[in-house]
């Protein structure tokens, strides 16, 4: 596992026909959103794929190289619409194998249910067989523990440093899951209160007015990221800007009182100052 790199940035795949048809209303990128929050990290960027193997392929291919942590929700089940555990073996040049530790875990879930339907535990009906299915993953790979039913998921690395930790399009398990890889491999990365955001919303003004000052905090505030948020219709506010500057919290604090300074040479009315972290 990536460890060390102290410049990792977290990414989300979202695979299923359901999210972009409208089927189901997507609650992953909320959620990470949250469980990165909550550890002091930052969601870098997400990407919505429906369940086409090429393109799942593709983007798999993408994380891969990225040098990012990724985590990919959906497809790894054994229905003829699951196409992850496939592509992500396409998109590493290697084959899909049964893992040893999969194939013992789903083995307990199908012994599981048979007591609990009071039934015999029959490993070589064909049902039980078609269900090692889900333990088929690219070679070299690790699995995930899935604390609702047993099921892994599973990570792999790509040559590129990128490291793709797959789970389940359910919520219920996914989530847990994805916690688990957090707090296991990731633990060294949390920090408290490792990003700030501290805004005025400002009356009006455009933001090409604003633009030049925007450009001149970036450029002497490294890390800064300065953002603007422009609104026509606020219940409170009305028209307004919502400017600000996020980052860590020694840097915020450095640029914000210039950005506030420059916004008082331009000479604009200002409102309510907002602090987010």
């Amino acid at each position: 596992m990536p460890t060390t790199h102290l410049r990792l940035e977290f990414s989300l795949i979202i695979i299923g026909d359901e999210i972009l048809s409208g089927k189901r209303a997507d609650k992953h990128l909320p959620k990470v959103i949250e469980l990165l929050h909550a550890r002091g990290l930052q969601l870098a960027h997400a990407d919505y794929v429906g369940d086409s193997p090429e393109r799942i392929t593709a983007t798999l291919q993408r994380a891969f190289a990225s040098g990012e942590v990724v985590f990919s929700c959906g497809g790894i089940g054994a229905t003829p619409d699951d196409h992850t555990r496939q592509c992500a073996a396409r998109a590493l040049g290697v084959e899909l194998a049964l893992h040893r530790d999969a194939e013992a875990l789903i083995r307990e879930r199908m012994q599981d249910v048979a007591r609990e339907q009071g039934v015999p535990y029959e490993p070589d009906r064909p049902d039980n067989i078609h269900r090692l299915n889900m333990g088929m993953f690219p070679l070299g790979a690790r699995i995930i523990p899935n604390p609702y039913n047993k099921i892994p998921g599973f990570s792999c690395q790509g040559t590129g440093g990128g490291m793709v930790h797959f789970v389940p399009g359910f919520p219920v398990m996914a989530w847990p899951m994805i916690e688990w890889v957090l707090d296991t491999h990731y633990r060294h990365l949390f920090r408290d209160k490792a990003w700030v955001e501290q805004s005025v919303i400002v009356y009006g003004s455009i933001e090409a007015t604003l633009t030049p000052l925007m450009e001149e905090i970036e450029r002497r505030f490294e890390g800064v990221k300065v953002f603007s948020l422009p609104s026509v219709d606020h219940p409170q506010h009305g028209r307004h800007i919502e400017l600000g500057v996020k980052g860590a919290p020694e840097r915020v604090a450095q640029a914000y009182p210039d950005l506030l300074a420059g916004l008082h040479r331009l000479d604009v009315k200002l409102g309510p100052e907002l602090v987010r972290d």
